[in-house]
């Protein structure tokens, strides 16, 4: 036999914790409808026996009988109350109580007709209209009517007493309805507001837990933190990188960190978490962990701050990256080039002398002389080729140590870079403009400045249009002194700033001539100096290169 089936939507079907809300509710107004109707039937049921006590043993000029046939009802309703299970049974089986009540009062009321046994009504009524809605409240205004009639009919005619009475019932009545019904409205939006309050809490968790799962997948340390200074966050990757360069059982020592070559010792308060809990925020410093011999780390870090949704500082977070593999290969590869650079040096200035001897030959025809000259030309310039290989493969501390700086005038070394690279200039039909030059005192290597300044005025020629102009300049304050090379050349896009003093770079298509080599080396010598090599540039308008020199020796200098 088939049996017909009805497949139900999956979106009609409520979900598990829903039903189990719902359930929740369910109970928790079951369990307040039991508490209700016996608490409201204990306060009734103490005001009467009170009455009934004070009547029993005193005078009582009504309807003794009648009375306390009214006091047994309400005790009996009062001990129905404390036995029934008010939560097992439907809600309106409650109603019966309140109206048991009203007729046990009215029998109490008509025992002693010009008695105030009446206000005994206010409490059923109030339940009525309090516990059950509107049909309470329309239950209320047919019980005040009928008590209206009541009392008219006992007193024999109709008075405004006998109408205050049921006025005052139906006015109280309508006051805890409204009363209730706010309370209910309120007790709603809490109810909503604690379930939407713990979704919230559940999605938060939720999504703390997905991000804690996401830090620790990742490769790269990370902490967060706090205002206050304390580190609120770290992840797994951050403890691994920690063990790599410290073992457990020296985990409570200083690891000794350095610069990013490796060699200089790194103080305390440039550390990467030091400058971060001051505020600052850095880009990429590279800083080496643990000394040699021993297990070495290079790691790369970035501080950035925080802000919260009113502007506030609120902490900072660190991101830190293991270079070290990196950084290695990078070395590797600058020793294999000054190596190969090195080796290819000798024999080529070998070949370079020969060649000369060739062409200072009287009896060499011409077209091999020009052939020679050629060779020559080739040779020389590959030579310098390698003579950048070599120096870009020295690092900042081999620069420093083979400076010899004494005081010079910027001035004369600017103005004999114009001279030297004029007739270049002039081939290009490109002016040099000295008109900038002021006197401006250097405490610097005069050799190492005219190879930063040939190789920034060079560029300013090569790159620049025809028929263009360069711009010299030189100034000084007592304390800094600065070298300023402007062209007016194609500019430098955004990208091919960021780029331009790495090595071996060549910006642009058309930018072919050289090594990219240059620049690195020409920063290389200013910041061994103790200044910096600053660039402006911008497309179509040329490229503005500004060198920033000490003008007297630093503190502790031998005169």
């Amino acid at each position: 036999m088939a049996v017909a089936t009805q497949t139900v939507p999956e979106e009609s079907v409520p979900h598990p914790r829903a039903r189990r809300l719902t359930w929740l509710q369910e109970d928790f107004v079951d369990r307040t409808r039991a508490r209700a109707a016996t608490l409201n039937q204990l306060l009734l049921g103490s005001v009467v026996f009170a009455l009934a006590f004070m009547i029993a043993f005193g005078p009582f000029a009504g309807d003794v009988v009648l009375f306390f046939t009214g006091v047994v009802v309400i005790a009996v309703v009062t001990g129905a109350t404390l036995v029934i299970p008010w939560n097992r049974v439907a809600p309106g089986w409650v109603a019966l109580v309140p109206a048991v009540d009203i007729v046990a009062i009215t029998l109490i009321q008509v025992s002693a007709p010009g008695s105030a046994l009446g206000l005994l009504w206010i409490f059923p009524t109030t339940w009525l209209a309090a516990g059950f809605g509107l049909f309470g409240l329309i239950a209320v205004v047919v019980a005040g009517v009928g008590i209206a009639a009541l009392l008219t009919a006992l007193n024999q005619h109709f008075t405004y007493a006998t109408l205050l009475l049921p006025l005052v019932l139906i006015a109280v009545a309508t006051t805890s309805h409204l009363s209730a019904r706010r309370s209910d409205a309120q007790r709603m939006l809490l109810a909503k507001q604690s379930h939407l309050l713990r979704r919230l809490l559940e999605r938060t968790r939720r999504q703390e837990q997905e991000l804690t799962e996401v830090l620790d997948a990742v490769d790269f340390g990370v902490i967060r933190i706090a205002p206050d200074g304390q580190v609120a966050v770290t992840n797994e990757a951050h403890g691994r990188l920690q063990q790599i360069v410290l073992p457990v059982e020296d985990a409570a020592g200083d690891v000794p960190a350095f610069r990013d070559d490796g060699r200089t010792a790194l103080p305390r308060e440039e550390l990467p978490l030091e400058r971060a809990l001051r505020g600052e925020a850095f880009d990429g410093q590279i800083v080496w962990f643990g000394g040699e011999p021993g297990p070495r780390q290079a790691l790369s870090i970035t501080a950035r701050r925080l802000t919260d949704s009113s502007g506030q500082d609120a902490g900072a977070v660190l991101v830190s990256r293991d270079v070290t593999a990196e950084l290695n290969a990078l070395r590797a590869r600058e020793d294999l080039v000054a190596s190969v650079s090195h080796e290819l040096r000798t024999p080529l200035t070998s070949i370079l002398g020969y060649l000369d001897l060739a062409i200072e030959d009287p009896e060499l025809p011409d077209r091999v002389r020009s052939n020679l000259d050629i060779a020559e030309r080739n040779a020389e310039r590959l030579l310098r080729i390698i003579a950048d290989i070599l120096a870009a493969s020295s690092t900042s501390t081999s620069v420093a140590a083979s400076l010899s700086p004494v005081p010079t005038d910027a001035r004369d070394i600017v103005r004999a870079s114009a001279e030297a690279l004029a007739p270049r200039a002039a081939g290009r039909s490109i002016t040099i403009d000295t008109s900038g030059l002021e006197e401006a005192i250097l405490w610097a290597d005069p050799l190492r400045i005219r190879q930063v300044v040939d190789n920034l005025l060079s560029n300013a020629i090569t790159y620049n249009r025809e028929g263009g102009t360069v711009f010299l300049g030189t100034t000084g304050d007592g304390v800094s002194s600065w070298i300023l090379v402007r062209d007016t050349g194609t500019g430098l896009t955004e990208s091919e700033r960021a780029r331009l003093f790495q090595r071996f770079y060549k910006a642009g298509p058309s930018r072919r001539a050289g090594t990219g080599l240059g620049l690195a080396i020409s920063r290389d010598i200013v910041r061994a100096h103790g200044g910096e090599l600053g660039l402006h540039s911008a497309p179509g308008v040329g490229t503005t290169f500004i060198v920033k020199l000490p003008a007297t020796a630093p503190e502790g200098t031998p005169a």
